[in-house]
């Protein structure tokens, strides 16, 4: 039996030549292994150069009440092809303190509307912001949507030209999110 490709959900972050302080982006891929994405990470972000890093990551298997497989294009879909799988970005902030905090999000729904309400079900948007400066979603994307992408479009080009992901329902064991600096060349 052959290996199975994943979906893989990172945070990276390095310090830019010219900038002050780190900088972080996501990062999504598909392939049997972390190692294997190596070289579509640094395409993702060339600016980085060797200064790229890996913050957090997971690999995306279970998520609410489903199970997210990929697929080949080639091979027929048996999943509901309504659901599909969100990326959201929340901000906030905290009085007194110079920060922008974030919330990253994966979120099923059938649309960005509805995952959007979804998102500010999240006690983050609830308890993140005060007056003057309102807990919101990052980025704008759409009439009054910030920050909220199918993750498939974030996909790069020759993985979303290969791959498609199918949502079905079905619990498994939570994802297990890995934490900590980890440089592209320690990746095994």
């Amino acid at each position: 039996m052959s290996p199975t490709p994943k979906l893989y959900f990172l945070l990276f972050g390095c310090k830019p030549q010219g900038r002050h302080t780190e900088q972080h982006d996501v990062f999504f891929g598909i392939g049997e292994t972390l190692k294997e994405l190596v070289p579509a990470m640094h395409a993702f972000w060339p600016e980085a150069k060797k200064n790229l890093h890996v913050d957090a990551w997971r690999e995306v298997n279970t998520l609410q009440n489903y199970t997210i497989r990929i697929r080949l294009k080639t091979e027929a879909s048996s999943a509901d092809r309504e659901l599909k799988l969100f990326f959201i970005n929340l901000g906030g902030y905290k009085k007194e303190e110079f920060e922008e905090y974030h919330h990253k999000l994966l979120i099923v729904a059938k649309d960005l509307p509805a995952a959007v309400a979804q998102a500010k079900q999240e006690i983050f948007y609830k308890t993140t912001g005060f007056k003057g400066a309102s807990a919101h979603i990052d980025d704008k994307y759409g009439i009054d949507v910030d920050e909220a992408y199918e993750v498939e479009e974030l996909l790069p080009k020759e993985m979303a030209a290969r791959y498609a992901l199918d949502i079905v329902e079905g619990e498994g064991l939570a994802d297990e999110v890995q934490l900590g600096y980890l440089p592209l060349w320690k990746i095994k």
